[in-house]
């Protein structure tokens, strides 16, 4: 107790810790159902992400790994079932709005107009910019600093539909990173690139999330990669989170084999090589 005096006949005022209220999850899904057409995909669907977390959802093909991204953004309207995004339901938010929340990097690398990657990159900025006034010098700087972190500044006045695959993603992903929302979503970010470019975009979701304080969210199928650069992982088959937890434990060998069909003994060979490939980044900041 502090030295305040107590007065005779009178028992010490005690004064309870405040009570800190928790932030609520930036996304949240609650009991969600969501498909396409008569094809129902997700299943009763629960998953909470909190503030600064790092997540990887993992799952063979039809899980509906990408489906919840949909569902999250508000894309892909749930059938049934609660979808808040920032403590608000996706549904009542305009797009602008979703957007200041949620910066989504698409799995697929297709650019259908003709625009220098520091354009496209700049289209990142639209949530943020007044539309009358056009970028702000603040505008401008997040872009440059986006190259720069993605990797991809000598890339900057080049036309964006002549890069490779590869190349396209970076660009995809620096207009994310230039959005600058709290919740960074992808679907499939490794899609495209080789070994080395693998591990640098796992290095730089690790450190926008431990630096920048961004909350990931990623469609992954490699799970070595997972494994190495995600604290938490969700696994989902048949529309349905099935584990949901650190990597030792829903990568359990005898789930693995279950659902994937494969040696749970490809991890550690996969793990080799991104040592080799000098990914070192994710276990330092877990």
């Amino acid at each position: 107790m502090s030295g305040a005096p107590v007065l005779p006949g009178h028992d010490p005022v005690v004064h309870a810790p405040a009570v800190v209220p928790a932030a609520p999850p930036v996304a949240l899904l609650r009991g969600v159902t969501a498909g396409y057409r008569d094809r129902l995909v997700l299943r009763g669907v629960d998953l909470s992400i909190a503030p600064g977390e790092r997540v990887a959802l993992l799952g063979p093909n039809g899980a509906g790994k990408s489906t919840i991204l949909r569902v999250m953004a508000g894309i892909l309207p749930a059938r049934s079932g609660e979808v808040l995004l920032g403590g608000e339901p996706v549904a009542r938010l305009r797009r602008a709005q979703v957007a200041r929340r949620l910066a989504a990097v698409p799995g697929g690398a297709s650019l259908p107009f003709a625009a220098r990657v520091e354009e496209v990159v700049g289209l990142g900025r639209l949530p943020w910019e007044d539309p009358f006034r056009g970028p702000r010098a603040a505008d401008r700087a997040a872009v440059t600093t986006a190259l720069d972190r993605v990797g991809i500044t000598a890339l900057r006045d080049r036309d964006a539909r002549e890069l490779s695959l590869g190349e396209r993603q970076l660009v995809l992903l620096a207009m994310a990173v230039a959005q600058r929302a709290p919740l960074l979503v992808l679907d499939e970010p490794t899609v495209h690139l080789d070994l080395r470019h693998q591990v640098a975009v796992m290095e730089l979701l690790a450190e926008l999330n431990f630096r920048d304080g961004t909350t990931v969210l990623a469609v992954l199928h490699d799970l070595a990669l997972a494994r190495h650069f995600f604290p938490r992982l969700v696994l989902l088959d048949g529309g349905r989170v099935v584990a949901d937890g650190p990597p030792r434990q829903v990568l359990e060998p005898d789930r693995v084999r279950a659902i994937y069909g494969v040696d749970p003994g490809i991890l550690d060979a996969r793990a080799a090589a991104d040592e080799l490939a000098g990914g070192n980044g994710g276990n330092g900041r877990r």
